[in-house]
């Protein structure tokens, strides 16, 4: 009945805006009223032409789709001797939108914001768009928890048919969650239940996260969090029977109520397992983390079923379908656990296409892969072959998806999107000595050079008293296998003329290296390299006495005990060294880009061919654990244990020691300070009081436990990593020397004793280039003595660069 009173009334509407005149032939169209609109427009949308026949009919439908292009908001027709008069009055368009009092919101986002709802400046003006647009306004500003909010809107008529729309915002006070009760939790406190929770109530950040305001997607994400928390206690029958979310009048305080029935807590009473298995039964129960007899735990069942999904995945089955059906017997309150298992098609692979990559070159992801085209789908290879990708270290997300061949249900692509990052690094750290004063350092790194995977690199360190400049190269795929080729050149001089009145020494140190890598498992490679060293050595009168034993030799002597000491060779102001180097890799991380779980592992040994003038080894090796603690903690254990000696009667060359300090090692104190010193002399060859130079050692042992977690702002942005530190570690020429903490004072003291220190560090991927910044306090700093300097502590240490 009320459709067909407005047909009536639409009828007459129409009627209405005609003036009388029978049907004729049109011999001219003339269109009055316009100002913006093209008179060409108008005729685009009349179904009638000059010579055409002019019916009611048509005039009727010229009038309704002139009214339906929403550009007119009156619409007349006449005839004039034969000529068809259009008369049209134009709706306004909108010169301009201004917002008067948003401190909220940046006015620009709330105008695309308003363009999203159909009203921006140059567009025609419609009053339902307004109001349409008032309540997005609002809309947003409810989203802030700005629910006291008024927003009053004037329009103003100008020149030309144009009219101007303005904004007034009244903001008012931020709503904020007052109390969140939960109603029916016997088993769990109120508090340990609310923890769980995103929403709460004002805290101390929540001025940054906006936690304590309300909002209906935190909420339903919420409602989720505690089923699961209750599902994974075994908690069966748990639900949420309803919510309530109240607001005081004054728009000041939101109250949250969750209404729950927690249900009895069931048990497991038996697995068992039916469908078409296609791999062993034995095979797939071992996947099954659901334990009979245990309490019910819904993330363990949901482990289950994907561990057996991606197992029969590795067999081709890309679409097996895994489905747990419970039998409960509630007076037992136990639950018997049937998996079904439907295999479905098996599938192989018919293209690979990889999108995102505009810098990157096809082939260096397409060599990472492990699943090939043309091959039965496994779920293990396409996950490792992302692994790989991912520890390339080009890309900062890296998805990959395996849809269907459409018409081939045989068949799927493997769709991989990687988003890239900047691969190369200008990077600069600065740090401060009371011996070496202000110390810079910096590197111009390019890991992904041209697009081909390709690594390139120059750094310099530059102290008043350490200069270092070194350059490499390394291609990954040398060969077609995977065997890598890389090459080192560096030089590195030492000299203390920089100092006053301090003894001079200088030496030069410059060489190259040829390094090749083969990889001998999917996450293991063994490097070997070869190389030459010459090193030049500047002596001078008051140079410290170990110089002087190393290029000069020793004669025989005796202790106080008349055991005879064994003098050593000199090698002279000039050494020239062949070192060999060895070194076995193993990277077993889920991720490069922000690691969870998993391993590394190095091992470095550098050997002196025996024809060389010099005969030594050094070893290293380190190790780091990733333990996932949660879905938000990771903790990390990293060791490293260093060592040197010569052989054949020669003498660990001093140029080769160990040091530790600074980042990567002890936090807390200034870098390459710890350790063994000697004390400096003058130009005449004498003892300085308290002028101590490290000499660094031929041990090395360092470690560090961090707990790493996200910023609590910035949950999901993977590009911030905070961590909770304790560092230890030290440098020695003897093993004992770690652990001795009480021979500490004295011209014989030990000062290679284990340093602790302990603090907070924050990892940063900024636009501006990678940061990271620790403060760390030591906890057993040693104090100077007439004999040693004390530590040198530098509590806020930072390093940062600029990417490209």
């Amino acid at each position: 009945m009320k459709f067909s009173f407005f047909l009536i009334f639409l009828g007459l509407f129409y009627a209405s805006t005609l003036s009388a005149f029978e049907s004729f032939i049109v011999r001219d169209i003339r269109v009055e009223g316009i100002q913006r609109t093209e008179a060409g427009t108008v005729f685009s949308y009349l179904p009638v032409k000059v010579g055409e026949v002019l019916d009611e009919t048509k005039a009727t439908s010229a009038i309704k789709t002139l009214y339906t292009t929403g550009f007119f908001k009156d619409v007349k027709l006449k005839a004039d001797n034969g000529v068809l008069i259009v008369q049209l009055q134009e709706r306004p368009a909108i010169a301009e939108i201004t917002i008067n009092g948003s401190k909220e919101f940046e006015k620009d986002k709330l105008k695309e914001g308003l363009k999203q709802a159909g009203l921006a400046e140059s567009r025609i003006f419609s009053r339902s768009l307004l109001d349409k647009a008032e309540q997005e306004l609002k809309r947003q500003y409810i989203s802030r928890g700005k629910y006291a909010v008024k927003i009053t809107t004037t329009t103003t008529p100008l020149e030309r048919n144009r009219i101007g729309i303005n904004f007034d915002v009244e903001e008012g006070r931020t709503t904020r969650i007052k109390k969140i009760n939960i109603v029916g939790n016997e088993v769990f406190k109120d508090s340990d239940l609310i923890n769980q929770l995103t929403l709460t109530t004002p805290g101390l950040i929540t001025w940054f996260t906006k936690n304590d305001q309300y909002s209906k997607q935190k909420l339903s994400a919420d409602l989720e969090v505690l089923r699961s928390y209750y599902l994974d206690r075994g908690y069966l029958e748990f639900s949420i029977d309803s919510t309530q979310v109240s607001i005081t009048p004054d728009f000041k305080d939101i109250y949250i109520t969750i209404n729950v029935t927690e249900g009895p807590q069931y048990t497991v009473s038996d697995i068992k397992m039916a469908g078409n298995f296609l791999v062993p039964e034995e095979e797939l129960r071992k996947l099954i983390k659901l334990e009979a007899g245990g309490v019910f735990v819904r993330e363990k069942l949901t482990e289950s079923i994907k561990l057996i999904t991606d197992r029969l995945g590795d067999e081709g089955y890309a679409f097996a379908n895994v489905n747990a059906s419970p039998e409960i017997d509630k007076e037992k309150r136990e639950t018997t656990f049937t998996f079904y298992i439907d295999p479905g098609r098996r599938v192989y692979v018919n293209r690979i296409n990889i999108t995102g990559n505009d810098r990157t070159r096809d082939e260096v992801i397409r060599r990472e892969f492990r699943q090939m085209e043309g091959a039965w789908h496994s779920t293990s290879q396409i996950n490792r072959s992302k692994q790989r990708t991912d520890r390339l270290d080009f890309f900062t997300e890296v998805n990959v998806e395996t849809p269907p061949v459409a018409n081939k249900p045989d068949q799927v692509d493997i769709n991989i999107n990687v988003k890239e990052k900047p691969t190369g690094a200008i990077m600069f750290g600065a740090g401060y000595s009371d011996l070496e004063g202000i110390i810079l350092n910096g590197s111009v790194a390019q890991n992904n050079i041209f697009g081909t995977g390709n690594f390139l690199s120059l750094s310099v360190n530059t102290g008043r008293i350490n200069k270092v400049i070194a350059a490499s190269w390394t291609n990954p795929y040398w060969t077609i296998n995977g065997v890598s080729l890389g090459v080192d050149v560096f030089r590195r001089d030492i000299n203390t003329a920089a100092l006053t009145n301090v003894g001079v020494f200088n030496t030069d140190t410059a060489g190259a290296t040829v390094r090749f890598g083969i990889p001998i498992a999917e996450n293991d490679i063994v490097s070997l390299g070869v190389g030459g060293e010459y090193t030049h050595i500047d002596l001078k009168n008051n140079s410290p006495q170990r110089y002087k034993d190393f290029v000069e030799g020793t004669q025989d002597r005796f202790d106080d005990k008349g055991n005879l000491i064994k003098g050593t060779k000199g090698f002279g102001s000039s050494v020239t060294n062949l070192p060999l180097t060895l070194q076995w890799a193993r990277d077993r991380r889920d991720s490069a880009i922000w690691t969870t779980s998993g391993t590394t592992h190095r091992l470095f040994g550098e050997f002196s061919a025996p024809f060389a003038e010099m005969n030594y080894y050094k070893v290293s090796y380190e190790q780091k654990w990733f333990f996932p603690i949660s879905r938000l903690f990771t903790l990390m254990v990293d060791g490293e244990i260093g060592f040197g000696q010569g052989y054949a009667g020669d003498p660990f060359p001093f140029f080769k020691n160990f040091f530790a300090g600074g980042f990567n090692s002890v936090r807390g104190y200034n870098i390459n300070t710890l350790g063994p010193q000697e004390q400096l002399l003058n130009l005449q060859g004498e003892p300085i009081a308290n002028r101590f130079a490290v000499i660094g050692a031929s041990k090395r042992a360092v470690g560090s436990i961090e707990l790493l977690f996200p910023a609590p702002f910035m949950r999901d942005e993977k590009t911030v990593r905070l961590a909770a530190f304790f560092d230890g570690g030290n440098v020695a020429n003897s093993w004992s020397d770690f652990l001795d903490f009480n021979n500490d004072t004295g011209p014989f003291a030990n000062i290679s004793y284990f340093r602790f220190s302990a603090g907070l560090a924050v990892t940063w991927i900024s636009p501006m280039g990678p940061l990271r910044v620790s403060i760390a306090q030591p906890l057993n700093p040693r104090d100077r003595d007439p004999f040693h300097r004390g530590d040198d502590i530098q509590r806020f240490q930072f390093q940062m660069g600029q990417q490209f």
